[in-house]
């Protein structure tokens, strides 16, 4: 039986709309241009004052990594939190996780736990604890989360900050800037163009990055034309590639090879911050997408249990709106098969960027 045709996009269209203003140096975006340089101006300022003490910088008694975007948008930051803790394990570090928990409600310091609902702790602080099993809590300010995690496990002894490239008040050993196909866009500073501070980064700024990782789909098709991400000469800049698992996880953590969806016609989620990219990667492995919903970034749990409700086949979606997708319903009806599937993303850094990573660890190790 041939399978249906793909029926017409549920898109998010203001995330798309931004996205493609911070592509190119349109009309809209030389509008938008004084307003950056206001917005660079200020970040400018809040930087020295942060650097020259005005503004306060709290320091862990334990190294801190942290890991963010220059640009807006997903760029790989939790990808690349979940190889961090993967490969600092192997290396008997003993980590925690800080987040602010974007999204959340409230904003007073929470503990994360495996059950925690991610209306709760946030989307992503969600996935890395029932990921990677780290403690890991959240707080508006990550210093506050860093004193909560050490006093409730004081076995820790590194914490890596989830999405705090930008969060200069807590003290950092090392940081690391995470890009991916867009390179930085238009080169313009938000809200004319993708970047949160401007790149590269001067000499002089004592808050730019240690480490470059430079993300890449595995699909050639699937690069975009972009600016190309300028390296300077002094910043180490790392590749990473990134890929679609070869298999399918189920709201009981059940495993289906993700092959067997390439006879169905199956409905694609992505609560992204760009949705397309996980549409990309799902059709480059052959399967036939006969619809896909693109919700906002960090969407409510009530959309996710609407679109289950409606949904008559099965439903793909990224790890991330699985904390949220599987707690609709985390066991079928009597006689119902599983509709709902994960798909993890795999990130594999360049060999070179853990060897470098681990230099440095061992340096800021033997300073403490």
């Amino acid at each position: 039986m041939p399978l249906p045709q793909p029926q017409p996009q549920r898109l998010d269209h203001g995330q798309a709309r931004w996205q493609g203003i911070w592509r190119t140096r349109g009309p809209l975006a030389h509008l938008l241009w004084p307003v950056s340089v206001l917005y660079g101006g200020l970040s400018c300022l809040r930087r020295w004052l942060y650097a020259n003490g005005i503004l306060k910088i709290t320091r862990l008694p334990v190294p801190v990594i942290v890991v963010g975007n220059v640009v807006v948008g997903g760029a790989g930051k939790t990808p690349t939190v979940l190889a961090l803790l993967q490969h600092l394990q192997q290396r008997g570090w003993h980590p925690g996780v800080v987040s602010r928990g974007h999204g959340r409600r409230g904003t007073a310091v929470l503990e994360v736990l495996p059950d925690t609902p991610a209306t709760d702790s946030g989307d992503e602080p969600a996935l890395i604890r029932r990921s990677a099993g780290v403690p890991v809590f959240v707080a508006a300010r990550r210093s506050e989360a860093g004193q909560a995690l050490l006093a409730a496990h004081p076995w820790v002894d590194l914490i890596v900050c989830d999405d705090g490239l930008q969060h200069l008040a807590l003290g950092r050993d090392l940081s690391v800037a995470v890009f991916d196909d867009r390179g930085t866009g238009n080169g313009w500073l938000l809200p004319a163009g993708l970047l949160r501070e401007p790149w590269p980064p001067g000499k002089g700024n004592p808050f730019r990055p240690d480490l470059v990782l430079n993300q890449r789909s595995e699909s050639p098709a699937m690069v975009l034309t972009t600016t190309p991400l300028e390296r300077p000469p002094d910043l180490p800049v790392f590749e990473a590639t990134r890929r679609l698992a070869d298999h399918a996880i189920g709201p009981q953590g059940q495993r289906r090879p993700l092959g067997d969806f390439q006879d169905q016609a199956v409905t694609a989620l992505a609560g992204i911050a760009r949705p397309s990219v996980f549409f990309d990667m799902l059709r480059a492995r052959g399967l036939t997408l006969a619809a896909t919903v693109a919700l906002p970034d960090h969407a409510g749990q009530q959309a996710y249990a609407e679109l289950l409700q409606q949904s008559t086949g099965p439903l793909l979606c990224t790890e991330k709106d699985a904390v949220k997708l599987f707690a609709c319903r985390p066991q079928p009806a009597a006689g119902d098969a599983y509709q709902a599937w994960a798909i993890p993303l795999e990130l594999r850094p360049d060999a070179a960027f853990f060897e470098a990573l681990d230099h440095r660890l061992a340096s800021i190790r033997r300073i403490r």
